[in-house]
């Protein structure tokens, strides 16, 4: 048996060479690996987008993933991390030998292929491979770790670990992890919190659940603990520091809500940014949204969305009852709310949801007219320019004391003395009517602005002139493209600004004269870099303090005493106008204290013949106007959205000196000079105008585009 037997120098010899070779093969496999391009998957992110307050709004895209720079993740957070997973990551070449003899001896005694246990191997499979368990797939997860260990930093290694870890919650990466378990951002993580993160890179499936499964708790607090004596041990918490933590209790992570995609009011909020986004940056483009990996940060808040939401839905549901009354279905409202000493768009209602199958956002749409809420535009503009009031003159001053025919079926002239005409009238000239045949006389505007009577806007819109006008719409804000053609209608809002623009545009009433642009994103990051671009926009005069203030004054007039006195409810000093179209086809109000401008719209649409309906009918109503329904949305959300602040009074308005009247109205004539009494050195005299007719008692249709 002894020939047979191999020698001692025989079996060193073929150690030898068995050990050589395989040194050999591992060394040829290691000069010859590259290291591969990183898996798809790890590069896809979400875009993450913000309430005001920070808090997460909502995501889109297929992972959840936001990546962060290291510089991100505190210090104390990186220590949790490297103290749990791998002690000796800044010291060690990126693979232990000993884990993989362990790994080894496992599988010899038939158990599972078991995955590295450095930071860096696990970066490498997340990042580079798969999470197959099998021999080829483990090899070449140490040539790739030793490779990448000798070529790339510890720290770009630890970043890209914590951006592709799995933490459970469809979380990836440490920054979804700290918003899904404790709705923060990275930067305000804790060393608990993050010792708990840690600990669920370890198990994922089951401590996901630790806010409300009592085994998942206690195994997740177990773990916890196990980090933080670890890092006591590895020297980067000290034992008071961790007698701190164990004295505040484990970090229980939040309630896991698994969302439900874009519902409510969410799609129109998110749709709004991404807009603003794009319209603000030209590298932000469709195809690089949906490569994710944005966080965007806006101007809505919260509470105000759900108040506005809820008000839109209580009218609703006390006004509206579409299962019994035919006229009451496919009613549909729309609503913007804009801060006037910034232009923040805090809160909008652009439908029922995304859920609903409402697609478009009735809120930033563009197509409803806005009927007489256009009116102190005009008012605006004759009191900064002037108009024209008899041909070859000078523009003659204005003020809301101005009188004008406020009777209904007047002709009207242009700036020339020719009289305006109508193709559909049977004489082809324009005889303008009012939503009542009632004879108003001659009135102020002021007057006419209360009652919404159209006949002396349409006149003055004339004299001011459709340049000025519009110029004037534009200054506060309203797009061009929205501005109707030169027309009578113009004057009276055949326009159809959306919501948002014309709560911008009541907004600068409200800030005197200063317009800011409605804006909703304050904050893009990519990829944890800040983008240029998204500064808020800067105020500008867009009206004389004076001429602002004297519009809010005259609008101030609709709440207490005119069309919009529904609004008095608010129980606060307010200024609004109502608007009401041809047909009933659309009804608003847009209202505003110092704090808050708000627009509300009602229309309505059958999906199937997307065009505007008449209102008639809606609510049982036999006339639907912006006095009524959507005057009492505006009033419940304002009195939840002001609760609490103070009752700030409009700026006293300016003496605009002393206006002209139209052409044919006559003069005051004085009345008898009194008595001088005695010690008196002054004189005391009244004068006398056309009477105020008595008001009416029912708003009669409008006629054809002849918005009230």
């Amino acid at each position: 048996m002894r020939r047979w037997l191999p020698s001692w120098r025989q079996v060193l010899a073929s150690l030898l060479l068995c050990t050589g070779a395989v040194a050999a093969a591992v060394g040829y496999a290691y000069a010859t690996i590259t290291i591969p391009d990183p898996n798809p998957s790890t590069l896809l992110q979400n875009n993450v987008y913000y309430w005001s307050d920070g808090t997460v709004l909502a995501t889109d895209g297929s992972v959840n993933r936001q990546n962060v720079s290291l510089a991100q993740v505190p210090q104390g957070v990186q220590g949790d991390f490297i103290a749990a997973e791998n002690a000796s990551f800044y010291s060690d070449p990126g693979i232990d030998p000993q884990g993989i003899a362990r790994a080894l001896v496992h599988m010899g005694e038939g158990g599972s292929v078991q995955s590295g246990s450095t930071i860096t191997q696990q970066f490498v499979k997340n990042t580079y491979l798969d999470q197959s368990q099998t021999l080829t797939r483990k090899f070449k997860e140490v040539l790739i770790s030793a490779k990448i260990g000798a070529s790339m930093s510890k720290q770009r290694i630890l970043q890209g670990y914590l951006n592709t870890c799995f933490f459970g919650r469809r979380a990836n990466g440490i920054e979804a992890a700290a918003r899904v378990y404790y709705d923060l951002p990275v930067e305000k993580l804790n060393v608990s919190q993050g010792a708990f993160l840690a600990a669920a890179v370890n198990e994922p499936s089951l401590f996901q659940y630790a806010d409300s499964d009592p085994t998942a708790r206690a195994q997740a607090q177990a773990r916890w603990s196990w980090v933080l004596d670890r890092m006591v041990q590895t020297g980067k918490l000290t034992q008071e520091q961790r007698a701190r933590y164990a004295s505040a209790g484990f970090p229980v992570p939040k309630k896991w809500t698994p969302g439900s995609g874009l519902t409510g009011q969410a799609g129109y909020l998110v749709q709004l940014a991404r807009s603003y986004v794009q319209q603000h940056d030209p590298g932000v483009t469709d195809s690089s949204l949906s490569r994710g990996g944005y966080q965007i940060h806006t101007t809505f808040d919260r509470k105000k969305t759900a108040e506005l939401a809820q008000a839109v839905a209580k009218v609703r549901a006390g006004r509206l009852d579409p299962a019994h009354r035919a006229a009451d279905r496919n009613v549909q409202a729309g609503a913007a709310s804009v801060d006037p000493a910034t232009g923040r768009i805090l809160a909008v209602y652009g439908g029922p949801g995304y859920e609903q199958a409402h697609y478009s956002d009735n809120a930033d749409t563009s197509g409803v007219p806005v009927g007489s809420t256009f009116k102190p535009v005009v008012l605006a503009s004759a009191l900064q320019y002037g108009a024209v009031l008899k041909p070859g003159t000078s523009p003659a001053s204005i003020t809301p004391a101005s009188k004008f025919n406020g009777d209904d079926g007047i002709q009207i002239k242009d700036q020339q003395g020719t009289y305006v005409t109508d193709d559909k009238d049977p004489t082809g000239l324009l005889h303008q009517h009012n939503d009542t045949t009632h004879r108003w006389g001659n009135i102020s505007l002021r007057t006419a602005m209360e009652q919404s009577v159209n006949t002396p806007y349409v006149q003055l819109g004339e004299d001011v002139g459709y340049a000025d006008v519009a110029r004037t719409a534009k200054a506060l804000g309203l797009r061009p493209q929205s501005l109707a053609a030169p027309s009578a209608g113009f004057y009276i809002g055949t326009s159809t600004p959306s919501a948002i623009r014309m709560a911008g545009a009541y907004a600068t009433f409200a800030a005197s004269g200063m317009q800011i642009t409605p804006y909703s994103v304050t904050r893009v990051t990519h990829d944890g870099a800040v983008l240029p671009g998204f500064r808020a926009p800067a105020p500008v005069r867009a009206l004389p303090a004076a001429v602002a203030d004297n519009v809010t004054d005259v609008l101030r007039g609709v709440v207490t005493r005119g069309t919009g006195t529904k609004a008095q409810a608010l129980g606060r000093t307010a200024a609004g106008k109502t608007g009401t179209t041809d047909d009933y086809r659309s009804a608003w109000f847009i209202g505003y204290t110092r704090q808050l401008a708000t627009s509300v719209v009602l229309f309505k649409e059958d999906p199937a013949h997307p065009q505007l309906q008449s209102l008639a009918g809606v609510g049982g109503l036999q006339k639907v106007f912006g006095g009524d329904i959507p005057t009492e949305i505006w009033t419940r959300y304002m009195s939840d959205a002001l609760s609490g602040l103070p009752d700030l009074p409009f700026p006293a308005p300016a003496s605009l000196g002393r206006g002209t009247d139209e052409p044919g109205v006559p003069s005051a004539s004085p009345t008898p000079r009194p008595a001088k009494r005695a010690g008196g050195h002054g004189r005391h005299t009244t004068t006398t105008g056309t009477p105020r007719p008595s008001l009416p008692t029912a708003r009669p249709k409008c006629r054809p585009h002849k918005c009230h």
